[in-house]
This record gives C-alpha cells, structure tokens and sequence, in this order.
C-alpha cells in the first residue's frame, strides 16, 4: 500500500505562485513514476505533469509548459509542483498519483482576484 498526501492548495491572485508537495509512505525512488493530475470545476481529471524515476525525465501538458516545474526530493519522499504565473483556469483540485492506481485526497487551488 502507498499512501500519498498532498499539500500547499490555496487561494491565489492571478500571476501569482504556490508550491504542491505531496509525500509520499514509501520510498520514492521504489515508485517508477510520479504524476500531479487535476480536477477543474464541474469537469474531469486532467493529466499535469509526470517524473520518472529513471533519469528523472519530466513531461507537463501542453496548458502548464513553461510555467509548471516536477520535482522531487528523494530524501524527503515528497514529490513537489511549482506553479507560476497562475491563471484562474488553474484553478481545481490536485492530486498526486503513482503506479498501482494510488491516489492522494487532493489539495484546492483557487486562482482568482
């Protein structure tokens, strides 16, 4: 079993930044990916981002390049999404997944003036 949590959601100015963390139960270098997905109002869930373990190779959707970052801290089981110059169609719920379909309760950003 993996038990992820997530954290940092909040409400946010548009342009502004916030930080996702979301740890981890087990060593994370044992998972051979991580991804964040989201869940914008009244509407599915959407991939974001993913890393890989091996090689640490990243890739976003094409709504977040260039203003979402991946990253992780081994040392810390915490997989992290730096977000910025946020927009309010960023605003939804987050959520942290890995192999074996284990999701995270999610955390709400809201983005809005």
């Amino acid at each position: 079993q993996v038990q992820l949590v997530e954290s940092g959601g909040g409400l946010v100015q548009p342009g502004g930044s916030l930080r996702l963390s979301c740890a981890a139960s087990v060593s994370i270098v044992s998972l051979p990916f991580m991804r964040w997905y989201r869940q914008p109002p009244g509407k599915g869930r959407e991939f974001v981002a993913i890393i890989v373990t091996t090689g640490g190779g990243t890739s976003y959707a094409d709504s977040v390049k260039g203003r979402f970052t991946i990253s992780r801290d081994n040392a810390k089981n915490t997989m992290y999404l730096e977000m910025n110059n946020l927009k309010p169609e960023d605003t939804a719920v987050y959520y942290c997944n890995t192999a074996g379909e284990y999701w995270g309760q999610g955390t709400q950003v809201t983005v809005s003036s």
